[in-house]
């Protein structure tokens, strides 16, 4: 597309609303034009401006043997479904993960090239990255995205591994500058994160076993979910539920799916008998 060419006389000057009334693209025609696609039911949105795919809402959890991780499965572009099995859980490598929300597709490259320089570190220097080598350099690779997530494409991670230092499970957040922040205790992000924190917080106990982590997080995707459209529940009917996994001195585990259904029926057992009580006690 060429640039406009003004006379002196139309010339808008600094102004750029002017500037797009000079060519035809102002508030005035903008409004003309949406009204016309209504008028012939076609969408008001172009396909180049429709929303990427963004993945949601996350929660992390400290036990007495490391760290649960978990992700609901739905994917949304705007008010739509976009994914309902997404994955956003992964392995950084044998004792880290990274659990990923915000823009899916960037998302999920940025895993992929995480994944590939921490081995790469692994394979160069004999030994891996430490776990605050790892927290940083995830850190930095989100500083560098910094201009796309300024154009609304940002990705804002958890990260949580094993620490054989310290002989303990650590978690960190992040914000899209590349802020780094380590929780001592629990974490979330995603559009769910202010409902699944409450549960969290309610719920959390020093040293708790890892079986009662994974009970907390599958609980806390849950009422995210019930509160929040983004945020993907349990789907029996298609045998959908919230990838888990811990990560202890043993390594990354992604739990089976039969076993998340079971702490999810076991879940919807207690909450459907704590509002049967509840009725009729009233």
């Amino acid at each position: 597309m060429a640039l406009p060419l003004f006379r002196p006389q139309d010339d808008p000057g600094p102004s750029f609303i002017g500037l797009l009334d000079q060519v035809g693209m102002g508030p005035a025609e903008a409004f003309v034009w949406a009204d016309k696609r209504r008028a012939d039911g076609l969408p008001i949105e172009s396909p180049e401006r429709q929303l990427a795919p963004h993945a949601t809402t996350l929660v992390a959890v400290r036990h007495r043997d490391g760290v649960v991780m978990a992700g609901d499965r739905r994917a949304t572009s705007g008010n739509l479904i976009s994914h309902r099995t997404i994955e956003k859980v992964f392995p950084a490598d044998r004792h880290s993960g990274v659990a990923i929300s915000g823009t899916a597709g960037i998302a999920m490259e940025m895993v992929r090239l995480f994944q590939m320089q921490l081995e790469h570190y692994e394979k160069v220097e004999g030994k891996a990255l430490s776990l605050d080598g790892k927290a940083n350099q995830l850190s930095q690779m989100l500083r560098g995205h910094l201009p796309l997530a300024m154009q609304g494409l940002g990705v804002v991670p958890i990260f949580a591994g094993y620490d054989h230092r310290q002989e303990a499970g650590r978690l960190f957040q992040y914000d899209v500058t590349g802020g780094r922040y380590e929780e001592r205790d629990h974490a979330a992000t995603g559009s769910g994160m202010l409902h699944a924190s409450t549960v969290v917080k309610l719920r959390y106990r020093e040293e708790m076993s890892v079986d009662d982590a994974v009970d907390v997080v599958v609980e806390a995707l849950f009422q995210a979910a019930d509160e929040d459209s983004a945020t993907g529940g349990p789907d029996p009917i298609r045998g959908i539920y919230p990838v888990v996994a811990t990560i202890t001195d043993e390594g990354f585990q992604r739990l089976g799916d039969d076993l998340v259904a079971e702490r999810t029926a076991t879940l919807l057992a207690s909450l459907g008998a704590s509002t049967a009580a509840g009725g009729a006690s009233s």
